[in-house]
């Protein structure tokens, strides 16, 4: 089991890039941090949700350009290759999920559910890209493609049911 070093809430304040990469401080839960980064990728989705297909995409291309930067410089700090606590991936990786959601809270639910059960099973090539990338884009790109996998299971629902 790999001990990460104490990291506070105060600490991740005086590092922005960490501050983010934490996911708002939410990666400092000490049970389950995918789960509590995965929930504050709520109301950023919530935020972003009125915007066009266009802009939405956009911002959560950009969301991941600079989550790879920040990442690597939390990595860094850390000294840890993809810890637990760095959750900007799973933020990232639900708003790839909702992309063309149907609105309503039932949809945020489903689309956390299906992102969580395909973050935390890792199907190929998830768990490919989990164990052989490293550094800030090995962080996020695992999460992207269960991503991937949730947003299609999302449609696929949206539109038979």
């Amino acid at each position: 089991m790999i001990i990460l070093p104490k990291v506070t809430f105060t600490q991740l304040l005086k590092r922005p890039t960490a501050f983010l990469a934490y996911g708002f401080g939410s990666g400092l839960a000490p049970k389950a941090p995918g789960t509590f980064g995965t929930l504050a990728a709520i109301p950023v989705f919530y935020l972003m949700q009125p915007l066009g297909l266009i802009s939405y995409l956009l911002l959560t291309v950009l969301f991941f350009i600079v989550g790879i930067w920040f990442c690597q410089k939390t990595v860094d700090w850390l000294q840890q290759d993809d810890p637990s606590a760095i959750v900007w991936d799973e933020i990232v990786g639900y708003l790839i999920t909702m992309i063309a959601a149907p609105t309503g809270w039932l949809w945020i639910v489903l689309g956390f559910v299906l992102f969580r059960i395909f973050d935390i099973w890792k199907p190929w090539p998830v768990s490919l890209a989990d164990k052989q990338l490293h550094g800030g884009f090995g962080v996020m790109l695992d999460d992207v493609i269960a991503g991937l996998y949730a947003l299609l299971i999302l449609q696929l629902i949206a539109y038979f049911f």
